[in-house]
């Protein structure tokens, strides 16, 4: 790999493949592209070094200086390293931990059902009184706590997206490129049903209409706007004052996402149903690149550790009465 070209072919060919496989990998053709100027800059010639990566790894075009944006940069070419092995063997791979321990994920709020009952109350109590905001406003969070969805995926749900005789949801083109099916439950289509009904006596419907509409002055009927939605859910949490169990400053609208997972995994379990043969299905169904982010959960939140903790200890049982 001794010109600009045979490793902007090589980044080429990896970002195909990827894509290939699913992922969108916004902005990632101009991030590695300038890692290939980089190395042509620095005339470097044979396999990539991990020297070579590190110092690049600290050119940070906003000059932040921090070791935590240092590594979130080394990891998107730790990736193009271990791909570029298969070709030049010698290509080294920098450590993981190069600019020390990577900043992890935290823990989010993971509603109580009687909170997601209050914030739904709250909502219907919203003003103007006899307008279509109340309504609007609890279903956004009665779906989100119910399917597991992103706020921006139910935001931009269109009015045929939402199959309520087969009770089927179509989500398109979201986070990493994918279109999915989400089958609801009848409680849940019972709701939209109600909903898509009180919005028939504000706003004239049509299938290409977004089904969250807003209901302010002239944009009655445009799409709810994603600043919108979490001023009120901010307003709101502030009123009930929840108190955070979470990792974050404050309890977020995508928390009702965690909260979907974390149940449906604790129903699983109490249930006896095997984890580990539903993980698959329900990291599609929640629409993740990859089934590790749906294993996260096991490992980050409170709730599900004290479940896999117990389920290690009646193995650590089970496997020393055998050598009794």
């Amino acid at each position: 790999m001794s010109t600009r070209v045979s490793l902007q072919q090589r980044i080429d060919d990896y970002l195909a493949e990827r894509r290939r496989l699913g992922f969108e990998l916004r902005s990632w053709d101009t991030f590695l592209a300038g890692f290939a100027r980089y190395v042509a800059d620095h005339k470097h010639r044979g396999p990539l070094t991990a020297d070579l990566m590190i110092d690049w790894a600290k050119q940070d075009k906003w000059q932040r200086g921090t070791p935590p944006t240092w590594s979130v940069r080394l990891a998107k070419i730790r990736l193009l390293a271990r791909y570029l092995k298969q070709f030049e063997p010698e290509t080294e791979v920098p450590e993981e931990l190069s600019f020390g321990p990577e900043r992890g994920r935290l823990a989010p709020h993971i509603f109580h059902d009687q909170e997601v009952i209050d914030l739904l109350a709250a909502a219907r109590q919203l003003e103007p009184s006899g307008s279509i905001r109340p309504a609007i406003y609890e279903t956004l969070f009665g779906l989100m706590a119910a399917a597991g969805l992103r706020v921006s995926e139910a935001l931009h749900l269109r009015d045929a997206d939402v199959d309520l005789k087969r009770g089927l949801l179509t989500i398109r083109q979201t986070k990493f490129a994918k279109s999915r099916l989400l089958p609801v439950h009848p409680t849940t289509v019972a709701a939209l049903a109600k909903y898509r009904k009180a919005r028939a006596r504000h706003v004239v419907t049509t299938p290409d209409m977004p089904f969250l509409i807003s209901s302010r002055g002239r944009r009655l009927g445009m799409p709810l706007g994603d600043r919108q939605a979490h001023r009120v859910f901010n307003t709101l949490r502030d009123q009930l004052a929840w108190v955070n169990r979470g990792g974050h400053v404050a309890i977020r609208l995508h928390d009702l996402r965690h909260t979907f997972v974390v149940r449906r995994l604790m129903r699983w379990h109490a249930d006896g149903t095997d984890i580990d043969q539903m993980m698959l299905a329900l990291s599609t169904y929640m629409g993740h690149a990859e089934i590790f982010y749906t294993y996260w959960y096991l490992t980050a939140v409170p709730e599900l550790m004290a479940l896999a903790g117990g389920k290690f200890e009646r193995f650590a049982d089970l496997a020393g009465g055998d050598n009794e």
